[in-house]
């Protein structure tokens, strides 16, 4: 009974041991910074097709209306 409780203390003390020591250096490890977000965008529909696009990527009309492609703001402004 002894030899067990002192095989069960030495696994123990070296159990704390590593663990103390796999958390230093898990410590000094720099964390990781979370990736930043990108600034929100307002959709936009096209005037002619009804395709929503971003509105950076919008082509505007005379009229203010957006457009997803040259002829579809061509065709528009034809009628």
């Amino acid at each position: 009974m002894k030899y067990l409780l002192v095989t069960a203390l030495i696994l123990g003390v070296f159990w704390l041991w590593r663990h103390n020591r796999e958390a230093e250096k898990n410590a000094a490890q720099p964390r990781p910074q979370p990736p930043k977000t990108l600034p929100a965008t307002e959709i936009v529909a096209c005037s002619v097709c009804d395709v929503h696009l971003p509105q950076s990527e919008a082509l505007i009309g005379r009229k203010g209306d957006f457009y997803c492609c040259e002829a579809h703001r061509r065709e528009a402004q034809a009628q």
